[in-house]
């Protein structure tokens, strides 16, 4: 007799937990759901359905990948974030949920200058799969964004997310390093840049280092050198009322990153955290 879902979701969790994984639980229930083509919330409803032998076979290689610490978001090719679905390619990052902090905060900034109904130009740098621009575009419907990154392969991933979702007429992509190809005047620059040390890269959990792409990850020998380049290329190129820097930072980074914003001109400095209480975002302005 074939293995019903819910027999077979039972078993991959159950290894999971037993290979001491963090979150076996929705890990298994969004692998199983991928192998059915439902959605994660419904193999309680539907845990009575027999599997056939092929989906049987997938399933397998799902929880084989699992069980190798390839991250889910790599086995689907796919993440959700901000309540969107978004594409996963080897020049990406995995968009995760502290960086929602950094959609947040500038949305919010955004509804306090009463700008969300105004045109505003937003830049965002080193891009990776487009989602903090096409988070923020997907909620300011008269903004129009442009997207950076140094990797073509991530910035086609980027383009597919933008179409997919919905905003691709108002988006545009370049391939260049940080500002280098571009000037301003921008109302908006966020940015969730490289920030770990390089000494530490080889510590991280090996779902991280292992499959995210390193140039996204290493921010130089004290984790700081993108942020060097971006304060001050963003100092120059911000202009208009409620224009601001906005930058993902590492959790004990906050400080520093502001010092440099405000070395580089900017009189405006804040730190926001995320759900954890931890430091994750500052936003500069001029």
């Amino acid at each position: 007799m074939s293995e019903t879902l819910g027999a077979a979701y039972r078993r991959m969790r159950n290894a999971l937990r037993e290979a001491g994984f963090e979150t076996p639980d929705l890990d298994a229930r969004l692998l199983a759901a991928d192998v059915v083509g439902i959605a994660a919330n419904r193999i309680v409803l539907e845990e009575d359905r027999r599997l056939n032998a092929e989906e049987v076979s997938r399933l397998n290689a799902h929880l084989a990948s699992r069980l190798s610490h390839r991250p889910v978001g790599r086995i689907l090719g796919k993440r959700e974030f901000w309540g969107l679905e978004f594409s996963l390619s080897p020049e990406t990052l995995e968009p995760r949920p502290d960086t929602e902090t950094l959609v947040e905060t500038a949305l919010d900034l955004v509804a306090a200058q009463a700008l969300a109904s105004a045109p505003l130009r937003i830049l965002d740098l080193g891009t990776g799969t487009g989602a903090i621009l096409i988070s923020l575009l997907h909620e300011l419907p008269h903004a129009w964004g442009l997207a950076s990154d140094i990797q073509p392969g991530a910035l086609e991933t980027a383009r597919r997310n933008a179409i997919a979702n919905g905003v691709d007429g108002r988006a545009a992509f370049v391939c260049m390093s940080w500002m280098d190809a571009v000037g301003g005047p921008w109302d908006l620059i966020v940015s969730n840049p490289p920030y770990i040390r390089s000494a530490v890269i080889d510590d991280l959990d090996e779902d991280v280092r292992a499959h995210d792409p390193m140039l996204a990850l290493d921010g130089g020998e004290d984790g700081l050198a993108p942020y060097r380049i971006l304060v001050q290329q963003g100092f120059e190129a911000l202009s208009g009322e409620g224009a601001a820097l906005i930058l993902e930072i590492g959790f004990d980074q906050g400080r520093e990153v502001s010092d440099l914003c405000r070395l580089a001109g900017f009189a405006n400095v804040m730190i926001r955290q995320d759900l954890a209480g931890c430091d994750r975002v500052v936003v500069a302005r001029r």
